[in-house]
């Protein structure tokens, strides 16, 4: 790790920074000391952060190996999920490159990170220092952190690895690393608040079926494509509501929250489309949330497996995009215009429909191929 810090290699690796990484790794390092992969390895990851963590584009910070920097959360959804979050002490099971409990234990005293790769656990430890925060570092796999643990934490993290030793992606709670439904009471009994990333591909419904005291679940999208989802366990919770959370971070989408429960007896209304359309977020997609939608907002829904909703008025404060449109024909539809592509509940994807029509993509308009009740429509932003 020292040697990387030498100055001499330092200037080479920001002197690089816009290089092509594939090319330098088919030279020879110019030092002897540091291979040339170890230096690609520092340029990719300042590439990472100035996209993902810029907070850690400053001298002297280290970055780990690839696999680490895509698995790790990025500032806005970190900062995100520490809003909320404060107390005396805080514990992260699953430090990884400690992005995460950065933010989330900034208003917690006693930190508590475990980490079992004894190189990432090294480098999170040196980072730390460079930024000034202070923790209790421990390079053990959570199991037998549990096992020797007597203390009580106010709230405890974790990110569960979700790759197998092959380094298949898994989504099923038993095939996570560690398998969650094994460790859920223990960690209920060292705190009353535990807080759980997931994959955003895994089912909410799934999860309610499976874990306790689930208080919440947090559906967490960044300019619309969902990132990642939260379980919050409460030791306290004897509630049967639980509360879903849909989120779009640097979009200007207002949250949607509801219980779940809610949709079952949620009933939509259903029309052609009239002067607005309305496209919920990604996040509020997958909460399933459907009728609810319509129901909430009092908009109304094109066709059962059609999640597009419409309405003569304009509704304010729609978690989602809202297009002012117009019922065209196919023949009205020019050839090598250009226009935003959109398919839902379709016969044809975005892709086949550009080439049907010979349309190009982009611009400031949108052709939105559908379905309402009465059959298969195409609505064009005005």
């Amino acid at each position: 790790m020292g040697n990387i810090l030498n100055k001499d290699i330092q200037d080479f690796i920001n002197a690089n920074l816009t290089a092509d990484l594939h090319s330098l790794l088919l030279k020879k390092s110019p030092f002897p000391d540091v291979t040339m992969h170890e230096i690609v390895q520092q340029i990719k990851g300042r590439q990472v952060a100035a996209k993902k963590f810029p907070f850690l584009l400053r001298e002297h910070i280290i970055f780990p190996p690839n696999l680490n920097l895509e698995q790790t959360s990025s500032q806005s959804t970190a900062e995100y999920k520490a809003r909320s979050l404060r107390g005396n002490s805080f514990l992260d099971l699953t430090t990884g490159f400690g992005i995460d409990a950065y933010f989330l234990s900034q208003n917690f005293d006693d930190l508590t990170l475990v980490e079992q790769n004894s190189e990432l656990i090294e480098t999170v430890k040196h980072n730390w220092n460079i930024l000034g925060r202070k923790a209790t570092f421990f390079n053990q796999n959570l199991e037998d952190f549990l096992k020797e643990n007597k203390k009580a934490f106010d709230v405890v993290y974790m990110d569960p690895a979700r790759r197998d030793l092959n380094k298949n992606k898994v989504f099923l709670l038993e095939d996570l690393s560690p398998n969650l439904l094994e460790i859920q009471d223990e960690l209920l009994k060292i705190s009353s608040q535990t807080i759980i990333k997931l994959s955003p591909l895994i089912d909410s419904k799934y999860l309610i079926s499976v874990l306790e005291n689930i208080s919440k679940i947090e559906i967490i999208a960044v300019k619309n494509e969902v990132k990642e989802v939260l379980i919050y366990m409460d030791s306290k919770q004897n509630s049967a509501k639980i509360l879903c959370r849909c989120i779009n971070l640097e979009s200007g989408d207002s949250p949607f929250e509801f219980f779940f429960g809610d949709e079952e007896s949620a009933a939509a209304i259903y029309s052609g489309p009239e002067k607005y359309l309305y496209i919920p977020g990604n996040a509020v997609l997958k909460s399933g949330a459907f009728n609810l939608i319509s129901e909430r907002f009092n908009i109304k829904k094109l066709h059962p497996n059609t999640h597009l909703y419409t309405s003569d008025e304009f509704v304010e404060d729609f978690p989602g995009r809202v297009l002012e449109t117009e019922a065209v024909g196919p023949k009205s539809v020019k050839k090598g215009a250009q226009y935003n592509i959109i398919s839902k509940n379709y016969p044809l994807k975005p892709e086949d429909i550009k080439k049907k029509y010979k349309l190009k993509d982009g611009g400031n308009q949108y052709l939105i191929f559908t379905q309402s009740q009465k059959g298969k429509i195409i609505l064009k932003s005005k």
